[in-house]
């Protein structure tokens, strides 16, 4: 069996040549920007000079507004709080006016006399717990009781229409309809009666 020998055939084909690159030594100079590329880069330098000067100024701007919002809550606060004193001062020392209504123990209005200590002692009466008493038909007669009403309304008679038995705060101007003072309010100190009356009469 022979063997086919290729030394004297054709010559074998050579590889292909790769691309070859080019290399820039200390001599080759750089390529000058041109017209446009020189107005370009000065127009980005320009333009990143004014947004920067833009941000500067915006932060100035905000820094100042907060400055000037802390100072506006600052003196509001302290205006708040003068305003809040005063009325506070004003409504203590205000006394509040209330009418006093003498109702019988089954809350029918009757005569303010009938709540009057001195009128009630004099009659053979007395008081005691902010309860009136007073003998009916005379000295030895069975007690009918009074207590005054604090800010109810009503005619003689009839029964008494809203307040409260329990007596208002020293500060409170208390007297009946007839003037007679039954508390004259001013920081827990009460006056005397009007009337020449008890100073304060309270109620149950």
């Amino acid at each position: 069996m022979t063997q086919d020998d290729n030394r004297g055939g054709q010559p074998p084909q050579e590889p292909p040549k790769r691309g070859s690159m080019r290399f820039q030594d200390e001599t080759t100079q750089a390529r000058q920007p041109s017209l446009a590329e020189q107005r370009a880069r000065q127009q980005a330098l320009a333009d990143q000079e004014r947004q920067e000067a833009l941000a500067a100024e915006a932060a100035r701007a905000a820094e100042k507004k907060t400055s000037t919002k802390k100072k506006l809550l600052i003196g509001t606060g302290v205006t708040v709080g003068l305003v809040g004193l005063v009325a506070t001062f004003y409504t203590v020392a205000k006394p509040e006016n209330v009418t006093a209504v003498c109702t019988t123990k089954d809350e029918i209005v009757d005569n303010d006399q009938n709540c009057d200590e001195n009128y009630v002692r004099s009659h053979g009466g007395y008081s005691s717990g902010g309860f009136f008493f007073i003998p009916i038909g005379g000295i030895g007669g069975p007690m009918q009781s009074y207590r005054y009403n604090y800010g109810g309304s009503g005619a003689i008679g009839q029964r008494v229409s809203g307040g409260s038995y329990d007596p208002p705060s020293s500060r409170a101007n208390v007297s009946t309809k007839s003037g007679k003072t039954v508390q004259r309010g001013g920081f827990g100190i009460s006056g005397k009666s009007g009337s020449g009356g008890s100073g304060k009469s309270g109620g149950s």
